[in-house]
């Protein structure tokens, strides 16, 4: 499982850099080859879309069949466990939406 969520922080973290060097202000020549450059490495990388896409549904339903754990019977490691899995959903939910906004 982490595996995938490595792919994306990857993938995320390139179109980062990506469109922060288009953004940056440079001479006319460099930026017409620097956008051939993007766009060329753009165009294999759409499937970052539809996995994103796919993990947000994966997350969905794990927010829908999750064990709630606030009554008093939870002790305090299945607490702990609980909280941790709400974060790791929330990065992971904040990452697939950063990767279909920065594609974008």
């Amino acid at each position: 499982m982490g595996l995938q969520w490595t792919i994306m922080a990857v993938a995320v973290a390139v179109e980062a850099v990506l469109s922060l060097l288009l953004t940056l202000p440079s001479p006319k020549l460099l930026k017409e080859r620097l956008n051939a450059v993007v766009s060329l490495l753009l165009h294999p990388t759409a499937g970052v879309v539809p996995f994103a896409v796919f993990e947000l549904i994966d997350l969905y339903w794990k927010k829908e069949h999750w064990l709630m754990c606030t009554s008093e019977v939870c002790n305090s490691g299945e607490r702990d466990r609980y909280e941790k899995s709400i974060y790791k959903a929330q990065r992971n939910l904040i990452l697939c939406v950063s990767a279909c906004l920065l594609y974008w």
